[in-house]
């Protein structure tokens, strides 16, 4: 199968067009959004040189999951999935925040923790914790969203000071965030996972909050295998780990971490396959189910979301 890295679509009612790192999301008629999850992947906020067959749908599916599964929490943007690489929604007004939850001291927060920082975006951690050790409850570190560059943290009082939330919408933002986190941990508990942390966006329709994006992707989220992880922490091992980390380490292991005069290394068609089946078998761990490796071609997707944009409207 030839992955998917560009789409040039003309829908029903088209107003508008971004393209993102990953996702080419259409406007329709400022009610809908179309967002096509392409095979591109992206390191260290650069777009790499090869797309990875299979990946876009990997993502989606797993978002699509679980929106369904947290549907019951608040509602959430999708309307339909007409083809697995694509979702339909309602167009949002989004917040200008990310909300990061962490289970456990990983990641941005442990290199924090480890240059001597015990605070982060304003929350405290505590003193004598290890790298990947559990929190005693789960702390939620949000950050801006840039329009270009880099995210950065930033606390809860500084986020109503400038107006970027007000009290109101951030202790519904705080509520909504722990308690798909929560739903999130059980889900991945029964999968012998361990949800370690995640982001989410939000935004708003007719006044309400909705839950946007991607949810408990390997692209968004971390996961640990739950076996051995007590083992591993005790022996002050490295996690067995679910995310797109392994294509970090694989940039890193050959020189490039996305800084200037760096090169990519060649992505050969064992890199792309190799990638392709790690992002499958993501998959499989984080849903149980099966995946399903039915070629499919870009004009296919675009005819089956015309024909679900024909049906909406």
């Amino acid at each position: 199968m030839q992955a998917i890295v560009k789409t040039d679509y003309a829908f029903p009612g088209q107003v508008g067009k971004y393209v993102g790192k990953v996702r080419d999301v259409y406007d329709i008629d400022g009610k809908y959004l179309v967002m096509v999850v392409s095979d591109r992947i992206s390191a260290f906020d650069v777009v790499l040189p090869e797309g990875i067959p299979f990946k876009g749908q990997v993502l989606n599916t797993i978002a699509a999951k679980f929106l369904d599964a947290t549907a019951d929490i608040l509602p959430n943007w999708k309307v339909a999935v007409p083809h697995p690489c694509v979702t339909v929604g309602y167009k949002c007004e989004p917040f200008k925040v990310e909300m990061v939850i962490r289970g456990y001291l990983s990641g941005h927060a442990w290199r924090e923790y480890k240059a001597g920082k015990r605070e982060i975006c304003g929350v405290p951690m505590p003193d004598g914790m290890v790298e990947n050790q559990k929190f005693p409850e789960p702390i939620i570190t949000p950050t801006t969203k840039a329009a270009e560059g880099h995210d950065e943290d930033i606390s809860k009082e500084e986020l109503i000071a400038r107006g970027i939330v007000s009290a109101e919408d951030w202790a519904a933002l705080e509520k909504y965030t722990r308690a798909i986190f929560q739903r999130g941990t059980e889900i991945a508990a029964k999968q012998g996972l361990i949800l370690v942390d995640t982001k989410y966006e939000f935004g708003k329709k007719d006044g309400v909050i909705y839950l946007m994006d991607e949810v408990h992707t390997p692209d968004s989220s971390r996961y640990f295998y739950a076996e051995g992880y007590e083992e591993r922490l005790a022996r002050g091992e490295r996690q067995k780990q679910l995310s797109k980390e392994f294509v970090r380490e694989w940039l890193m292991e050959n020189g490039f971490q996305g800084q200037t005069g760096q090169k990519v290394p060649e992505m050969t068609p064992a890199v792309v396959n190799g990638i392709t089946d790690r992002y499958i078998e993501l998959y499989e761990h984080i849903t149980g189910e099966s995946f399903d490796r039915k070629p499919y071609t870009a004009e296919e997707v675009g005819e089956a979301v015309t024909k679900c944009l024909s049906a909406l409207r």
